[in-house]
């Protein structure tokens, strides 16, 4: 007896479920689900998999007027959260391209550096400058291997990159510091 109301129950469900073109079951994305679509897509399904994975995870909900009207007003917003952030994203980049670091490095007579200069270096001069970046948003061909000046691209935002001036100079020493004061006899 139970096994047939559990079934009357299922099928008085599946009969308010709004159906698609294809006779599937369309349902609200709450979740991304793999596969099948992001999170606020209106996707059409079968019942089984609709009644037996989507809905009871909590993955997706009806399809109803009222559900897709809270969905488009939360997407509208996110896009305006987005914009924002791309606006400062920019300013970012703006400040950046006016920035001109300078870094000291270990090199030979001939301007050959000891070691290299890379990002974490760069990060490091652009923390002290004020300017709060990870590693992975530098950009290098390579890394920086002789003494001169660089132009590096620093990666902000999908839409959104930046150049910064690097000075790669030669480490000063104590006893250059002391022989560049003395005057000259």
């Amino acid at each position: 007896m139970t096994g047939t109301t559990s079934r009357r129950k299922s099928n008085q469900l599946f009969k308010r479920l709004p159906k698609g073109e294809h006779g599937g079951i369309q349902l609200l994305l709450i979740h991304n689900v793999e596969h099948l679509g992001k999170q606020g897509d209106i996707v059409e399904v079968k019942r089984g998999f609709a009644l037996n994975y989507l809905l009871p995870q909590g993955l997706a909900t009806v399809a109803t007027d009222h559900h897709t009207r809270m969905v488009d007003k939360h997407r509208e917003k996110l896009r305006a959260i987005e914009l924002e952030k791309l606006g400062e994203y920019r300013d970012l980049a703006d400040e950046l391209g006016k920035q001109s670091i300078t870094i000291e490095a270990n090199a030979n007579d001939e301007g050959h550096l000891y070691g290299s200069v890379g990002p974490h270096e760069i990060v490091d001069s652009l923390k002290a400058a004020g300017f709060n970046l990870a590693q992975d948003q530098i950009r290098l061909e390579g890394p920086l291997k002789e003494l001169g000046l660089y132009t590096v691209k620093v990666h902000l935002h999908s839409e959104v990159d930046a150049s910064v001036k690097v000075w790669v100079v030669p480490t000063v020493t104590a006893e250059d510091a002391a022989g560049a004061t003395k005057p000259a006899s």
